[in-house]
């Protein structure tokens, strides 16, 4: 068992925070997170780019070697793999895996479950010990039930995949019915609205993703920041010194 696959076995819920830069993720590894993922909103959004139509490969790649190899466990999203052949990305999985990552997340965006559970076999042949979290978006779209996702997840796990993601899944009675028929950690996202950490955990749920909140938290404050100087009210929240952000990538002069 890999180090991040025993963090969805531990003793603890695994709280993964999703990051969309370097700084992002430095900030959060220093707030001791043993694992970063990647937000797909976030990246894209950073780069001027639509999320969700495939359009980030290389920007999504260039960031998991600006990330790869720090002090931290890293998961990159990776939206329904960039393309619709199987061999396209398995071979997405070597360069990340190459670049230093040790998880991916893939999803099917409602699209043919053999498709995604054909992408998800071509990830795990061509890295075995990469994280294969995979996702539907039967609740996210609602546009499925409880028997499709189930059915979905069934053919994702059979298909090789490590965990399975379920996002807008917040009912807890079908959390609990699905944790009891996987093989596999489950893992949903967290939303203000929904459950407490400690209410997933007791459900069985292995590991909860902040997906692009906190990257869409980090631009309501900048919101917030330029409405109380223009309104000449005092600044609230943290603001890290200039010397905090240099920091966080080592460097020394600038402006």
């Amino acid at each position: 068992m890999t180090p991040f696959a025993a963090l969805h076995q531990a003793d603890t819920l695994l709280l993964l925070p999703n990051a969309w830069d370097h700084a992002s993720a430095a900030a959060l590894a220093a707030e001791g997170f043993p694992a970063i993922g990647t937000t797909s909103l976030g990246v894209a959004a950073a780069a001027g780019l639509p999320d969700g139509t495939g359009v980030t490969r290389e920007v999504t790649v260039r960031l998991a070697r600006q990330l790869g190899g720090q002090p931290y466990l890293l998961s990159v999203d990776a939206e329904d793999g960039f393309s619709e052949e199987p061999d396209d990305v398995a071979e997405l999985a070597r360069e990340l895996a190459a670049a230093g990552a040790v998880g991916i997340n893939m999803e099917d965006g409602l699209g043919s479950a053999d498709l995604h559970a054909a992408k998800i076999a071509a990830v795990k042949a061509a890295v075995p010990d990469l994280f294969v979290n995979a996702r539907t978006d039967t609740y996210w779209l609602a546009q499925g039930d409880a028997l499709d996702t189930a059915r979905r997840l069934d053919v994702y796990q059979q298909a090789g995949a490590d965990g399975v993601f379920v996002p807008g899944l917040t009912d807890p009675t079908e959390i609990a019915t699905l944790v009891k028929n996987l093989d596999v950690p489950l893992n949903l996202l967290y939303s203000p609205s929904g459950p407490p950490l400690t209410h997933f955990a007791d459900l069985g749920v292995r590991r909860v993703s902040l997906g692009s909140l906190l990257y869409r938290r980090a631009l309501g404050a900048v919101l917030d920041t330029v409405a109380d100087i223009r309104a000449g009210r005092p600044i609230e929240g943290a603001t890290p010194t200039y010397e905090d952000v240099q920091a966080l990538s080592g460097q020394s002069s600038g402006s």
